[in-house]
């Protein structure tokens, strides 16, 4: 009598390929979800990295009586020793550094000496320092890593770069994806002035270069930061609701790593520039020069623009410091108008 064996169990070639598929399927139908459920959150840590920032803004104006302001232009960054006021060269992202949990940051170069051009003081190593930490609250995650970039100022040495009157040359930087209302006219100083002495002399009172840059700057700004800027929160008479204070930046994605786009090719904590200020129009007009906000874009650099890497839009903090996310479609009108704190016009919310 012949004995048979059952033959083992397995699968065969063709359902190995069917379950294969399956799974490839789904993971084609998760994988967008995923996507999408990742950049929720990015969006989240941003929109919290921007509430951040407004209300260390509002903090600084209910402790000092103005919103923090704009420094003195790119050649600059901030100065532990030069208080808050208009002999403050650094920036409003150095002016709020207490108020974020950085007091230490801020306070680098305390009491070590002057620090300005030409001058070897401790002072300038510690602002040097200071200028190469990257802060996570200025980054949006969606666009790139809180790591320091390279330092790329378009003008100076052989390499084409340019040193910081109050630190010397900077290798790499940490750098802000958000930057403050500057209003709906375009206006800056450039670089600054050439040394201290130019707008502080004798130490403690502006001269009247000083003060003819600071006064013709503060007559034609609508924003809440520029050059010298002492804007209150009775300055606002739009409303707070309706006023920009701070939002994301347009960058272009080609730069975003190596510091060659002209609205972030320096530091975080410099003086008023389109690296730490943008606009919502380059002129008020009649007619508005309208700067409409939008997408990042290969091959599109330029830096006066709010705007960001998110696809559905880019968010916005008021100076109630209410955060929102605004579509790219928003009429350009309405979005000069948020960006102007007081020509008496309403921005009308259905076109937001």
């Amino acid at each position: 009598m012949v004995s048979c064996q059952r033959a083992k169990c397995g699968f065969t070639l063709v359902e190995l390929l069917v379950v294969i598929t399956i799974i490839g399927i789904l993971i084609a139908l998760l994988l967008p979800a995923v996507q999408a459920a990742r950049e929720a959150a990015r969006q989240a840590q941003c929109r919290n990295n921007l509430k951040q920032l407004a209300l260390a803004c509002l903090q600084h104006e209910s402790a000092t009586g103005r919103f923090p302001t704009g420094g003195w232009g790119y050649c600059w960054t901030g100065d532990a020793d030069r208080g808050t006021n208009w002999r403050q060269e650094g920036g409003w992202i150095y002016n709020v550094l207490p108020y974020i949990e950085q007091q230490a940051l801020h306070d680098m170069g305390m009491g070590m000496g002057v620090a300005d051009t030409g001058s070897t003081s401790p002072k300038m190593a510690a602002n040097l320092q200071r200028m190469s930490v990257p802060l996570s609250t200025l980054y949006c995650p969606t666009r790139r890593p809180t790591i320091a970039y390279p330092w790329n100022n378009t003008t100076g040495d052989a390499a084409g770069r340019m040193p910081v009157a109050n630190a010397g040359m900077p290798t790499a930087v940490g750098r802000t994806d958000y930057a403050a209302n500057g209003g709906d006219v375009y206006s800056d100083d450039g670089g600054g002035p050439a040394s201290i002495a130019v707008y502080d002399n004798p130490p403690g009172q502006m001269t009247a270069a000083a003060r003819t840059t600071f006064n013709t700057i503060a007559a034609t700004n609508t924003g809440i930061v520029s050059c010298g800027s002492r804007i209150k929160m009775a300055d606002i008479t739009d409303g707070t609701s309706n006023t920009y204070l701070v939002g994301e930046k347009y960058l272009d994605p080609d730069y975003y790593l190596n510091g060659l786009d002209g609205g972030d090719n320096e530091d975080a904590l410099m003086g008023d520039n389109a690296d730490i200020a943008r606009w919502t129009a380059y002129s008020s007009g009649p007619p508005p020069q309208y700067l409409a906000p939008f997408q990042d874009r290969p091959g599109t650099a330029t830096y006066f623009y709010f705007g960001s890497a998110h696809a559905n839009g880019f968010q916005m903090a008021f100076c109630d410091g209410s955060a929102k996310m605004i579509g790219y479609t928003i009429d350009p009108e309405t979005h000069r108008r948020l960006g102007n704190r007081k020509d008496g016009l309403m921005a009308d919310a259905k076109k937001w």
